[in-house]
């Protein structure tokens, strides 16, 4: 960053140091590309002098600066390899926080035995969301594409069915864009509405190996089904999940809610500004919102475009379409 280094002397300096050099070039990055995406981020200059770094810039930058990188230093010691992505969700999350902790953040797994892997929070939305899927039996979880309400879900209740915590997971979502058209489609009535469960699907084998969440499926321990079909039934020893819930009306939220059954848990993820449902026609969800939010062991949580874990462009169009709703 030119400029920033021809302003060199009239910048305040900082200096960091750390103690062991593996752990260091960790940090550092392959090519120093962690450094590189910190100094373009906080507009800084960064030399590497053995252990030390040198940091010139603006005093909240540095102090920014210093933060970070001894937060993700304490995290590489505790046996957490640290990508760029990582250095970009720290940024952000120091960036709305500055008193913010990591660790208890990205060190917070969900524990997937069937693939043998560990899904993490990636901002304070996400933590505070995991834990209450954990403390309570109801959670929505509200936000932007892309916050990872509905794959965080899906990780908590495939990792609970895997401790055999509990008997099946059902993952259930309205097919609203079929409307009246579903008898024109091929097929029975499966058929017809598999299209819209297949981000469902695609979520599942994500966490689990093609067949044994296959072989679930057939045994109905895994169960994928439009809304709909949940109508008279009552689901204990479950974790239901209830994806774009904003495209229910109010009659299927209640019916939905009301399913749950003893030592069971239900997710309900939606975006309340992407709603589908014809006009004339009230979201579920909203209603939700303004009826629940105060009943206790219901707990709302609300994502925004900080908590984004796509591309990064995904969070300036979320931003471009909100000037333009606002």
């Amino acid at each position: 960053m030119p400029e920033l280094r021809n302003k060199k002397d009239h910048l305040d300096g900082k200096r960091v140091t750390f103690d062991d050099n593996e752990l260091a070039r960790s940090l550092f990055g392959e090519r120093n590309g962690n450094l590189q995406l910190i100094e373009k981020a906080l507009n800084i200059a960064i030399n590497i002098r053995g252990n030390d770094l040198m940091l010139q810039g603006e005093p909240p930058e540095l102090e920014m600066a210093e933060n970070l990188l001894n937060q993700l230093y304490g995290l590489i010691k505790e046996g957490y390899p640290i990508y760029q992505r990582d250095v970009d969700y720290s940024i952000r999350i120091l960036g709305g926080d500055h008193k913010a902790q990591l660790k208890p953040i990205f060190l917070d797994r969900v524990y997937i035995p069937s693939k043998k892997r560990t899904i993490t929070p990636k901002s304070i939305n996400q933590k505070i969301y995991i834990d209450s899927i954990r403390e309570n039996d109801i959670v929505f979880g509200i936000g932007p594409a892309g916050t990872g309400k509905t794959y965080l879900a899906m990780a908590m209740a495939i990792s609970s069915l895997m401790k055999k915590e509990i008997d099946r997971v059902v993952l259930a979502r309205p097919a609203v864009e079929a409307g009246e058209k579903l008898g024109f489609l091929p097929g029975d009535l499966y058929e017809k509405v598999n299209p819209y469960l297949r981000p469902l699907y695609d979520a599942l084998h994500d966490m689990m190996d093609f067949e044994s969440g296959s072989r679930l499926l057939q045994r109905g321990v895994i169960e994928v089904a439009p809304l709909a079909f949940m109508r008279g039934r009552t689901l204990n020893d479950s974790f239901i999940i209830l994806d774009e819930a904003q495209n229910s009306t109010p009659e299927q939220m209640k019916m939905f809610l009301t399913r749950l059954g003893f030592s069971s848990k239900t997710v309900i993820t939606g975006d309340i500004t992407q709603i589908d449902l014809p006009d004339g026609k009230s979201s579920g969800l909203i209603q939700a919102r303004d009826l629940l939010s105060r009943i206790k062991g219901i707990k709302f949580i609300y994502f925004g475009r900080e908590d984004v874990v796509r591309h990064p462009l995904v969070q300036e169009i979320i931003d471009a379409y909100d000037k333009v709703e606002a």
